[in-house]
């Protein structure tokens, strides 16, 4: 089965996360904006990061067989800088352009400020603006009241609940977010928020529509692999197959393929890898290593 990991922060990830993640079936990611781990000081530092997830991460993940996609936002945890969040907001447009971008995100709330409320509803209206689908992160804290004020807002503002994702879930706001008719989307840490056994149990209380697996591995403990795992925790515990690719592989297609810019024949005809390519004159290789370089196929001929 492929699996396609619609939440992960794969630039702090390493070669090794790509190798693993591709020979376990993930055929694609989608990469949110997120934070550092530290407040950035200048819009400079976001005009370079954006220009990363849309450069050289996505010619990286593709270097090891996987399709790369991002999305594009102001951080909730970084809204709260008042004169650097409004630079930032008026880069935005600027990226949201870009080839692989395929929602505004990941935005929403943290502390539920004023500030993050004034950026998240300027996002909102920058993607009916843009036509792009928008991934919101709940907040950790009061992760309930948060989640409706995020779709409260959404709807205020005219988005279709069908556009939006809501990610970050657990038991006590799936039902909420799925009777409203937004997507909902679960991250699967190692030993926290929400496990994969919860995952399991939580398809087979709702089913499979509208419901997505991710990882948002990040930089933290955290797991590249908890797509493919969570998939086969499934199947051991008796998931119907139909649910499980629903929930790891088609929902986040169709969510995601909304943009425009996500087409499932990106991975299933992809162009051959070939390691000796360099971006900006950069290799993922080091010295001495040998390229991986796969032969294009026609039909069922190698060329």
């Amino acid at each position: 089965m492929n699996f396609i990991d619609p939440h992960i922060h794969a630039i702090s990830r390493t070669t090794d996360d790509y190798e693993a993640m591709a020979a376990a079936g993930v055929v694609a990611v989608i990469e949110p904006a997120f934070w550092m781990g530290q407040p950035r000081t200048a819009v400079g530092t976001f005009f370079d990061y954006f220009s990363a997830l849309v450069g050289f991460e996505r010619f990286r993940a593709g270097q090891f067989g996987i399709r790369h996609y991002c999305t594009i936002g102001l951080n909730a945890k970084e809204a709260n800088n008042v004169p650097l969040a409004e630079e930032v907001i008026e880069i935005l447009p600027l990226f949201l352009a870009k080839e692989g971008v395929v929602a505004v995100g990941e935005i929403g709330y943290d502390d539920q400020s004023d500030a993050e409320d004034r950026f998240y509803r300027e996002q909102l209206e920058l993607a009916k603006e843009v036509d792009l689908p928008v991934m919101v992160h709940t907040p950790h804290r009061n992760k309930k009241v948060g989640t409706t004020r995020s779709m409260d807002v959404a709807v205020e503002l005219g988005l279709d609940p069908a556009k939006v994702v809501i990610d970050h879930n657990n038991e006590e706001t799936v039902k909420e977010v799925l009777d409203r008719g937004f997507w909902a989307a679960f991250t699967i840490y190692p030993g926290t928020k929400m496990g994969n056994e919860r995952m399991v149990e939580v398809v087979r209380q709702y089913g499979a529509e509208r419901i997505i697996v991710d990882s948002a591995a990040d930089w933290g403990v955290s797991d590249p692999l908890a797509v493919p795992k969570t998939a086969k925790l499934m199947r051991e515990r008796g998931i119907p197959e139909e649910h499980i690719r629903k929930t790891c592989y088609e929902n986040a297609l169709a969510a995601y393929g909304q943009s425009g810019q996500m087409k499932e024949d990106d991975w299933l005809n992809p162009l051959p890898i070939d390691q000796r390519t360099l971006f900006e004159g950069n290799s993922v290789l080091r010295g001495g290593q040998e390229p991986r370089v796969d032969r294009p196929v026609k039909g069922d001929i190698i060329v």
